[in-house]
């Protein structure tokens, strides 16, 4: 059993998340959100672990905690940790890329064409760009976001920014392997059947154009796993977190 003395601070999350991860050895309190700032300075002071930040949530705890690298970039906090501070992160980045990893996807010399609004949600695609991947296409509204965007790619990664106008996006897609669509929509007839399409607008029913839709419905249990580690420092196996994920995923009020 995972036990820990310390508290975990639950934000925003309903009940049923305090129950299963008792179930788990976590202690887990419910804390209040209407001063964001005052509840993580009292969380800090009585020695809570750290903080799961239910998603309704993350936007304002982003503005209060101090956020790591990957935080800021997407502006965003879904866990806490209070060791020697107030440290936030977005676990559902690494997350991201742990999905895609147990999914068998063969990542390693492929190509990509990321498509979003902006850099601010493409951010949320750029670090599975990490696993292996030669080149990329970044496509936004404008090719200025999309240039922004490519500042955060690995090194070496041969990046292609463009506007999502640009009539060189047909030939980029045409020679990727992976589609992932961080914001609106998927333009027509961009898929075709060779293509794998990662939504992480979670818009897709089913990917167009004869073209496969990867699976991301372990997502939530890789990033329980994650959000668990920053906010307690223990490893938890994914695959134990089902009931964790799915509790999660409620707001307070569900």
């Amino acid at each position: 059993m995972h036990a820990d003395p310390s508290p975990l601070a639950l934000i925003g999350h309903s009940p049923a998340a305090a129950r299963a991860l008792r179930e788990l050895g976590v202690v887990a309190l419910s804390v209040p959100t209407d001063d964001l700032r005052a509840t993580l300075e009292a969380c800090a002071t009585l020695h809570f672990s750290g903080a799961l930040v239910h998603p309704s949530q993350e936007l304002r705890v982003a503005d209060v905690a101090q956020p790591d690298a990957v935080a800021r970039q997407v502006g965003r906090v879904d866990a806490v940790a209070f060791a020697a501070g107030i440290h936030g992160t977005c676990a559902l980045i690494d997350a991201l890329s742990d999905t895609l990893e147990a999914s068998g996807y063969a990542t390693r010399g492929a190509s990509a064409l990321l498509l979003g609004h902006s850099a601010h949600d493409l951010a949320l695609a750029l670090p599975l760009m990490r696993l292996g991947f030669t080149d990329v296409g970044v496509a936004a509204e404008t090719a200025l976001e999309a240039e922004r965007a490519t500042r955060h790619l690995p090194a070496g990664l041969r990046a292609y920014p463009l506007s999502r106008r640009d009539s060189a996006l047909t030939g980029l897609a045409e020679r990727a392997d992976l589609l992932v669509l961080s914001g609106g929509g998927l333009p027509s007839g961009l898929a075709q059947p060779y293509h794998t399409v990662v939504d992480l607008t979670g818009k897709l029913s089913s990917a167009p154009g004869g073209a496969s839709l990867l699976d991301l419905s372990a997502l939530g249990t890789h990033r329980a796993a994650r959000q668990l580690l920053h906010a307690t420092g223990q490893r938890f196996h994914a695959d134990e977190l089902r009931e964790i994920a799915r509790a999660l995923s409620q707001d307070r009020s569900g």
